[in-house]
């Protein structure tokens, strides 16, 4: 059943995308700082409070009512989950911006690129090059694939097999939120944010998506260039502050051999440019704080798209052949 839920909900994404903004989108803005105003009093002990009823919240709700559904129809439930992996995964609920961009660099926009892309990323993209705006293009891309697409399929298939139904697509698409609003509420917005509660839910997102984050990697060298794939996760996924991150980044590059990484103009992405804290120093320094590979081209864009899609591919054969294997025994 896991199976079809996730087909039905890709076929109507695809037919009918959820736009943004949208209900659900400012429903989850709504939510996350009713829980902060009402629950968070300062304390370091609160943050956990807050987080726990942010995040488990709606996925213990979820849960309650699938179950619930389950007792009087198979039907009721499988509709339950098409409508939450609906809300919760998708290549189109980014893929807009993308396409944007994509279509502006065609024309020769770059202006208009730019500020396509700070109105996605919340960032300072005037003074990019070319090549800089290519390059934070396909890492928002590839990360935004994951986090929509990847990570939402796998927390998905593990509570569904557990009898939980979409809880986990809905606990996943909470912890990424959660940690993604309070740091842009502390850093873009400069509005006072409890420092424990921002540390708390980046730590929290980061431990939900380890082995989503290397299974996701995983596919990306699959279906792209293997060797080269795992030999840049190996040497170059240190290169990103935040590993998770490092690992889709640097085995994506390697797939389809792409140079990623890099130190970035100030004030864009800060939590992505080159570090020294960990990892090999040796390798670090002779990749001069980037991948190997071509430098980005707008061909390159083209070829995210396929190891994206490619990817999604596999992931769903795998998941159709572990369904015909329940069914048969």
């Amino acid at each position: 059943m896991n199976f079809f839920a996730v087909l039905f909900a890709l076929l109507c994404e695809q037919l009918k995308p959820l736009r943004h903004p949208n209900p659900v989108h400012q429903g989850m803005i709504h939510w996350v700082r009713w829980t902060g105003r009402n629950f968070d009093a300062g304390r370091e002990h609160h943050a956990l409070v807050v987080w726990l009823i942010t995040v488990l919240g709606p996925g213990l709700l979820v849960a309650l009512i699938y179950l619930g559904l389950r007792q009087f129809s198979v039907l009721l439930a499988l509709a339950l989950d098409v409508l939450i992996l609906y809300l919760t995964l998708g290549f189109r609920q980014f893929s807009h911006y993308f396409t944007d961009i994509r279509d502006t660099l065609e024309r020769g926009d770059e202006m208009q690129a730019r500020s396509l892309l700070a109105e996605w990323r919340h960032l300072d993209a005037s003074e990019l090059p070319r090549t800089e705006l290519l390059r934070h293009v396909v890492e928002h891309s590839l990360l935004a694939a994951h986090r929509h697409v990847f990570g939402v399929f796998f927390w998905f298939v593990v509570l569904s097999t557990l009898g939980l139904g979409p809880a986990g697509a809905v606990v996943y698409r909470m912890a990424e939120f959660a940690a993604r609003y309070w740091a842009y509420k502390s850093h873009t917005l400069d509005a006072p944010t409890n420092q424990r509660l921002m540390q708390i839910s980046r730590d929290f997102f980061g431990w939900i998506d380890h082995l989503p984050a290397r299974l996701t990697a995983a596919g990306f060298a699959i279906v792209g260039n293997f060797e080269e794939a795992v030999s840049s996760w190996r040497r170059f996924s240190t290169l990103w502050a935040h590993s998770n991150e490092g690992v889709i980044l640097a085995a994506a590059a390697g797939a389809v051999g792409v140079q990623l990484g890099g130190s970035a103009a100030p004030g864009v992405t800060p939590d992505r440019s080159k570090t020294f804290d960990s990892g090999d120093a040796a390798q670090q320094l002779s990749a001069q704080g980037s991948t190997d590979g071509d430098e980005p081209q707008l061909a390159h864009l083209q070829s995210i798209v396929g190891l994206v899609w490619r990817s999604m591919v596999l992931w769903m054969l795998l998941l159709a052949l572990l369904t015909l294997a329940n069914l048969v025994g």
